[in-house]
């Protein structure tokens, strides 16, 4: 049995990673609507850990950022070339081995090829180039995989979606057992929850987890539930729900089940169903950011994820803006667990 584990989101941080918008992205119609939310998330990780932000052009950044209460102190400009913004999905993912940290740097091919990623698959690289790693040298993995598709509960268990992680657009030449034993090598995986229901409208990820359903702390996954049997995603996320019911822990036991709000539908300029969901929040020291949308629900989406996490404090951010590029909150953001930029080997 390997020793090797990928920390919970909600352990310990030294920082999280973003990708700042900019004139050269598909933020180009939408910058002046979009990086206020940036500077939102960036100021409220501040005031709990370090921040680290690439940009082609980090030029009046830190301003926003302190202009929107960010601690300027806690905030690391790095100057880099970007395609886009999706840091979740191409940044490096930490596992821990023997007390020991590792940085993996998988492989990011614009979601199967959908989008240009030939900046942002080098940008772990590149930053550890820049001694921001310290003596952690990333480890480059053949094998394409987006953070955004993975959960993991920090003991063993990865929960993800058969429409990502089996998509011939990723890695054709390997089978869901061949994934399996990759990821139990890779990141010490040794409990395989497959969810092989779910989608939103709109997502360019081939259906994401972390839109979808988050592992959470005592056993606890919440997930997002559609009660509208008028809107397009009821059949499928009420077949989400019940394939949830019947996972068990890797001791075989329930879940517990905590069923987010379905917030009301919400379009882009040219008609088209966007992706809003409560699923995409972010798990940093003493606090979670839920991604927010200007509706109703917005509040009970606050309350029923603050039942996963009562011991910290309930962020919302705004994050209207981020969806119209077919993303939100969590997507944007890549936690780097405690030592990765404070020292160690």
């Amino acid at each position: 049995m390997t020793s090797r584990r990928l920390p919970a989101e909600w352990e310990e941080q030294d920082g999280v990673l973003l990708s700042w918008p900019h004139a050269d992205s598909d933020w180009s119609d939408d910058i002046e609507l979009v990086e206020p939310v940036f500077a939102a998330i960036a100021a409220a990780i501040s005031l709990h850990e370090q921040v680290i932000i690439v940009a082609p052009q980090p030029d009046q950044i830190m301003e926003m950022i302190v202009a929107a209460g960010g601690v300027q102190q806690q905030v690391t400009l790095v100057s880099l070339p970007t395609n886009d913004t999706w840091s979740r999905d191409f940044g490096p993912i930490t596992v821990e081995e023997g007390g020991r940290l590792q940085l993996l740097d998988f492989g990011f091919n614009g979601w199967g090829l959908k989008f240009a990623a030939n900046h942002d698959n080098q940008i772990t690289r590149r930053l550890a180039a820049t001694g921001l790693f310290g003596k952690h040298t990333p480890q480059v993995i053949g094998l394409m995989l987006e953070g955004g598709a993975i959960e993991s509960d920090g003991a063993g268990t990865i929960l993800t979606t058969t429409e990502c992680l089996l998509n011939p657009n990723r890695n054709p030449h390997l089978q869901q057992r061949e994934i399996e034993a990759q990821l139990g090598q890779l990141l010490g995986a040794q409990h395989f929850l497959w969810l092989e229901h779910g989608y939103l409208a709109g997502d360019d990820t081939d259906s994401h987890i972390d839109t979808l359903a988050r592992l959470c702390p005592n056993d606890t996954i919440a997930y997002v539930f559609c009660d509208d049997p008028g809107d397009e995603h009821y059949a499928a996320l009420q077949r989400m729900a019940e394939q949830l019911r019947t996972f068990r822990t890797a001791d075989d036991r329930p879940y517990r089940l905590l069923p987010l709000p379905w917030p009301q539908a919400c379009y882009g300029p040219s008609g088209e169903r966007l992706p809003a969901t409560y699923a995409n929040f972010l798990i940093i020291n003493g606090a979670v950011l839920v991604p927010t949308y200007d509706c109703a629900q917005d509040e009970t989406a606050l309350k029923v994820i603050a039942q996963a996490f009562p011991d910290r404090k309930i962020i919302g951010i705004d994050c209207s803006p981020l969806i119209l590029q077919h993303g939100s909150l969590h997507c944007v953001t890549m936690q780097l667990p405690r030592g990765v930029l404070t020292g160690g080997e």
